[in-house]
């Protein structure tokens, strides 16, 4: 396992599947250095390496559901108990960097505790509020910064409360973000003290129904998040759909470094097709479980080709994917 990709177990995981992973074995992970499948301790250069569970040690045994990047794995380690929140097919794989070769074998026992419900045989439908086209066009299509020179499109939105929004986004691997560069050193630092990657650099401010967004998330790979990484702002609607909160979505994808056109500055670099990042954002709720349904609306003026205001050119079939959570029990 340790020099291989994500191995196939063969098995396909219900919803609510509950299982206890037991491992035993051993990998030597460098000169002298030996992991079992709870991880080896992980030192100060590992700060520049891009481990799939960053919380994890190195060549821990880890999971994930799926064979899809925006499958998120987690730590099985020497013994779990773990409840599936999602179908789908379980890959296991060992916690390292591109440039790591642990050799060695860990020998992993499942054992069913409970099967989740088959979907085939108990269909769910959910009742779900309606989004309408009049509440699609009452979005701007696009964010503003401090000067007022249009940006993102608002390209996705969600359905449910702040409490659920904030959760499925936790559970499909997307991090808050530092708010401000003081939050952002003492971040750094308690990074550093506890041997992780800093994975919530700062993202600039904008503007959507006159106030700066909510909330900002990130999805990266540690060792790429300062070029590299998916990044989201989530700002509130000032209307709801059927008494459920609307949050509205601006995403795009990080590549690389530009020129800021307004003041001849660095900034990044985002995917001019900001069509798949939208795609990335609906795929990684999905892979939660915790989503009910997805859908598209065009709306009345599509924003399809346009610039940010840094003056970067991006294109769109203008587009907005609506997630509906699942509705709470009492909803």
């Amino acid at each position: 396992m340790g020099t291989s990709d994500w191995v196939d177990t063969e098995v396909d995981l219900r919803a609510g599947d509950q299982i206890n992973f037991t491992a035993t074995g051993s990998m030597v992970v460098g000169p002298g250095k030996a992991a079992t499948p709870q991880g080896a301790t992980r030192g100060f250069r590992d700060l520049i390496k891009a481990y799939p569970v960053n919380d994890a040690g190195q060549a821990a045994l880890i999971g994930r559901i799926g064979s899809s990047d925006a499958a998120v794995p987690f730590l099985i380690g020497s013994s779990k108990s773990f409840k599936s929140p999602r179908p789908g097919r379980l890959f296991l794989n060992v916690n390292k960097a591109g440039n790591d070769a642990p050799d060695g074998t860990y020998t992993v026992t499942m054992e069913f505790t409970g099967r989740g419900v088959d979907p085939s045989t108990a269909p769910v439908n959910y009742s779900l509020p309606e989004v309408t086209q009049g509440m699609i066009d009452r979005i701007p299509r696009r964010v503003t910064d401090a000067q007022d020179n249009d940006g993102d499109n608002t390209n996705f939105l969600v359905i449910g409360n702040e409490k659920q929004v904030l959760a499925v986004f936790e559970a499909a691997g997307w991090v808050k973000v530092d708010r401000d560069r003081n939050s952002a050193i003492v971040s750094g630092i308690i990074a550093t003290l506890k041997k992780e990657a800093y994975l919530t650099l700062p993202m600039s401010e904008l503007n959507l129904f006159g106030r700066v967004q909510d909330y900002g998330l990130a999805h990266a790979e540690p060792v790429q998040v300062v070029a590299q990484r998916h990044h989201l702002r989530l700002w509130k609607a000032p209307f709801k759909a059927e008494n459920t909160e609307i949050w509205v979505g601006a995403a795009t994808h990080d590549i690389g470094f530009d020129r800021d056109q307004r003041n001849n500055g660095v900034t990044h670099k985002i995917d001019p097709n900001i069509d798949d990042e939208r795609q990335f954002v609906g795929q990684s709720l999905e892979e939660t479980g915790l989503t009910a349904k997805e859908s598209y609306f065009l709306p009345r003026n599509p924003s399809r080709e346009a610039k940010t205001a840094t003056g970067a050119t991006f294109h769109s079939d203008g587009r907005v994917l609506v997630i509906y959570l699942i509705p709470e029990p009492n909803q």
